[in-house]
């Protein structure tokens, strides 16, 4: 069921007109406007930085390694799901590894920039798009998973947005959550990137268990590098955010990405054993509707 933005009354997610106050979300470009005042500088994100992401996420170990953990993770808590919602779909690579894998699936992304979307639908121009706030998601008992691919750091009202994906998930619906890990990690790498904040286990875990969600898994991820960032990070706490290169981390050598994807593999083999690794650059939670 779609949740009317200026009533809040409930209809049909077929239909593309409020039955009860007749308003109709604006288009731009052929996407649904959820939240317009939002469209062109909803915050949290440098609208520039997705024809930056374009470039290199399908080549760059991280992007790589978080895909198949994502697509192993709902062949594993979500075998039957038909409908998918991604939050802050970007530009849509994460969308993309999932129509490949799951082609007869419901899939529908979702960003507060319209600009994101554009790239977002050139790659995977037979999902649903539409921009709308996180925090305030206009469906109701509508998606069987929704996930949230490092996006809650961006966002100041998190539990707020873990309340609105509970609300708009069916029975024993299904999250899926990357974040940032480890506050003592934080360098102006975060602050160019608009994070409010790199998550603790504990913190993420009182969060999704507040919203009312089962957690069903969760492991660090990004373990065996977590050397590597911690120098990168204290190098960086020298500098500002101002200075700051954040594309820098992107720019590796062909080897050096080669063998940090391959680190990241067996991580994923052994997360697919069942160990949970303590500490790590990044976190995956899997939490189930209560």
């Amino acid at each position: 069921m779609k949740r009317c933005r200026v009533c809040s009354s409930t209809y049909s997610s077929d239909d593309s007109i409020c039955n009860v106050c007749g308003v109709k979300p604006e288009e731009k470009d052929g996407f649904p406007l959820f939240a317009p005042a939002f469209a062109y500088g909803g915050g949290g994100f440098k609208e520039n930085y997705f024809a930056d992401l374009a470039k290199v996420e399908e080549q760059h170990f991280w992007f790589r390694a978080r895909n198949r953990l994502i697509i192993w993770s709902l062949e594993k808590y979500c075998r039957q799901f038909d409908s998918f919602l991604e939050i802050g779909c970007g530009t849509g690579y994460v969308l993309s590894g999932i129509a490949n894998e799951f082609p007869a699936s419901n899939l529908h992304g979702s960003e507060i920039f319209v600009e994101g979307l554009a790239f977002a639908a050139a790659r995977q121009p037979a999902v649903s798009f539409m921009q709308m706030d996180a925090r305030n998601i206009p469906f109701v008992n509508e998606f069987d998973v929704i996930g949230a691919f490092d996006v809650l750091e961006h966002i100041q009202e998190d539990d707020q947005v873990l309340t609105q994906m509970q609300a708009a998930l069916k029975p024993d619906g299904v999250i899926l959550l990357t974040v940032p890990q480890h506050p003592w990690l934080w360098s102006p790498v975060d602050e160019y990137a608009c994070h409010v904040r790199r998550y603790s286990a504990k913190e993420i875990h009182e969060k999704v268990r507040t919203a009312r969600f089962e957690i069903l898994r969760s492991t660090s991820f990004v373990s065996s590098l977590l050397p590597v960032m911690l120098l990168s990070r204290l190098v960086q706490k020298r500098t500002s955010a101002k200075g700051v290169d954040g594309m820098a981390e992107f720019r590796i050598s062909h080897w050096l990405n080669a063998l940090f994807e391959k680190m990241l593999g067996a991580e994923i083999a052994m997360i697919r054993r069942g160990l949970n690794f303590p500490v790590g650059g990044s976190r995956m939670i899997v939490a189930q509707k209560l």
